[in-house]
């Protein structure tokens, strides 16, 4: 689906009240209205760098496919910086695809092992192959909620307390690391 269909869905998912969440293990509606809240805040706040910017404007010709969903907190916090820069490259179209219902898909694209998510696959838009893969989240913060879960399990923050830290870390970083690395990305197939 285009990211417009995407954000369709994401907010009928909101208003009908449901929960909503990864196969046995549905989240809270509250959960998943605070994602869209993530999202809409970082569509007003997310500001590109100008050799972010750059790099987008000149990218070579490429489809991103994302693999999401919107109960994801980290696609909350990545998916409006991934549409943002998309939109600044007249070379990348971009498609979204729902996780849960297309488990097949990411189960080509895991990340250690895990169907992390987002998942975004670049391909390049000629031959089909793929060009890279990034996610679920930026370095920073992958290191973050790694270095935690290798802690022995009665020294681990609980899954809210790491949920915190983690979005915390994000509002710090409002998409900084997350279009740097897209950025490294683009700008070494576009040469």
């Amino acid at each position: 689906m285009t990211p417009a269909a995407y954000r369709e869905l994401f907010e009928r998912i909101v208003a009908s009240g449901e929960p909503y969440g990864p196969p046995g293990d549905a989240y809270g509606a509250d959960y998943t209205k605070l994602n869209l809240a993530r999202t809409r805040r970082l569509e007003k706040t997310f500001r590109p760098l100008p050799e972010v910017q750059a790099i987008m404007a000149d990218a070579a010709q490429q489809n991103w496919l994302v693999i999401t969903e919107p109960w994801c907190g980290d696609s909350a916090q990545n998916l409006p910086v991934i549409s943002a820069l998309a939109a600044m490259a007249p070379a990348i179209t971009v498609q979204l695809v729902l996780r849960d219902t297309n488990l097949p898909l990411i189960d080509q694209y895991l990340t250690n092992g895990a169907r992390s998510i987002p998942k975004l696959v670049s391909f390049d838009a000629a031959t089909d192959s793929v060009l890279f893969q990034w996610g679920p989240r930026p370095l920073a913060a992958h290191d973050l909620v790694m270095s935690e879960k290798l802690k022995p399990e009665a020294e681990r923050l609980t899954k809210d307390a790491l949920a915190e830290q983690l979005h915390r870390w994000y509002n710090t970083n409002a998409g900084h690391d997350t279009q740097l690395e897209l950025g490294t990305l683009v700008g070494k197939r576009s040469v």
